[in-house]
């Protein structure tokens, strides 16, 4: 199968029969064998019964339903397990994607040899509410993941390699930084192609303000995980021996500088009396807890079930 088209939705019955019909129309055109995968986040409006209705019509559609509605990290992550073609794009259901961009995306994935290629919506017709926050998650994802070549992670419309996706796990809000969780997998090929952007034909943006906290929390999980997921030591022993060392040597000096006063007869202070002794001692106990939570965290990581799981792509 050239194609598998993900497309995860929530409430939106109204877009459904037109994209679907949109991207057929494509596909047959360029004559492309594929599929559409249809991922109900637990709407509570008709979405389940139209999907339903165009499944009777068209055998490559394919349905998936969650009871409640898990987000769309969640929907992704089921699309992908279920995807079979060589190519996989991603797409939002409301009509705001462009499935006339798919066989651009399919070219630079397939003859180009790009590992995943995201759109860029450079016009776009979000309210500021949305596209300010973006923005900003857009350059501090950029600067904190080194992929400095794109511009727009969190746009739905996406292609990847088959590979890719099954490499990786979305959860959380991670697919906004589905290009990062892809370079920690070791597929560096991450290409951009800019796409037309639509204005939103039915219902409302499911954007809010919550998801602003969020994104930001799980862009620093990644870049946690990715980084020392297999050596929280490196994490936690590094920045707690630093505290530990800095704490005993700031107690030294007040001990030396004790010493030198009692030896010339000078007037002195009892260590005990000096602020800056509690703030060594402070320093020394942090250092400790966060030595023993990065060794507890190697016991962990060392134990678990996938500790040797490497991607491995040739063997010869």
């Amino acid at each position: 199968m050239d194609i598998s088209v993900v497309v995860p939705l929530f409430n939106e019955e109204e877009s459904l029969p037109e994209l679907t019909d949109w991207i057929r129309r494509v596909m047959k055109q360029h004559n492309f064998s594929y599929e559409i995968i249809l991922v109900d986040d637990g709407s509570n409006d008709s979405s389940w019964k139209v999907i339903q209705q165009l499944k009777l019509s068209h055998e490559e559609i394919i349905g998936i339903k969650f009871r409640r509605n898990y987000g769309k990290s969640a929907a992704l992550n089921v699309g992908f397990d279920a995807a079979e073609g060589d190519v996989v794009i991603t797409m939002d259901a409301d009509l705001q994607d462009s499935p006339d961009e798919i066989p651009e995306l399919y070219d630079r994935v397939v003859n180009q040899g790009a590992d995943l290629v995201s759109g860029w919506k450079q016009k776009r017709y979000d309210p500021l509410t949305k596209t300010i926050p973006t923005k900003l998650f857009n350059s501090v994802t950029r600067g904190m993941s080194g992929i400095h070549n794109l511009h727009d992670f969190n746009c739905g419309l996406k292609a990847y390699k088959k590979e890719v996706v099954k490499s990786i796990e979305v959860y959380g809000e991670m697919h906004r930084y589905i290009p990062v969780l892809a370079k920690w997998a070791g597929f560096i090929n991450i290409q951009e192609q800019i796409v037309q952007h639509y204005p939103r034909k039915y219902g409302t943006t499911k954007f809010g303000a919550g998801r602003f906290v969020k994104g930001f929390l799980d862009l620093l999980s990644i870049f946690f995980v990715g980084k020392f997921g297999k050596r929280p030591m490196h994490f936690f022993g590094t920045i707690g021996v630093l505290s530990f060392l800095i704490g005993f040597f700031i107690t030294c000096y007040l001990i030396f500088e004790k010493l030198m006063s009692i030896a010339s007869g000078s007037v002195y202070r009892n260590v005990t009396d000096q602020p800056l002794f509690y703030l060594s001692l402070v320093a020394i106990l942090i250092g400790t807890q966060l030595f023993l939570t990065g060794f507890i965290a190697e016991l962990i990581s060392r134990s678990s079930s996938d500790r040797n799981r490497y991607h491995i792509e040739k063997v010869i």
